[in-house]
């Protein structure tokens, strides 16, 4: 059982580093901290949600969520 949770781990792993480069970057960075301007009204910040964008980071936190619980399950004592 602890091998394959390990293999679906490693098949994660690589599922979130390919949705992490698929996404935008967002160029403010450490701007925005000081007060930088942002085009936030936009049609397409409004619809963010549905956009590919919007998809991208829904299945991103999924993917982490289930990252965690497995890597938690993993280290736990009860798979030995």
């Amino acid at each position: 059982m602890k091998t394959v949770l390990t293999i679906v781990f490693l098949f994660i792993c690589v599922a979130i580093c390919i949705l992490v480069m698929c996404q935008e970057s967002k160029d403010n960075g450490l701007g925005s901290l000081a007060g930088g301007s942002s085009a936030g009204d936009t049609y397409w910040s409004k619809n963010k949600g549905r956009s590919k964008e919007g998809r991208l980071i829904l299945a991103t936190t999924i993917g982490v969520a289930l990252f965690l619980i497995l890597a938690l399950l993993i280290s736990s004592k009860f798979l030995n």
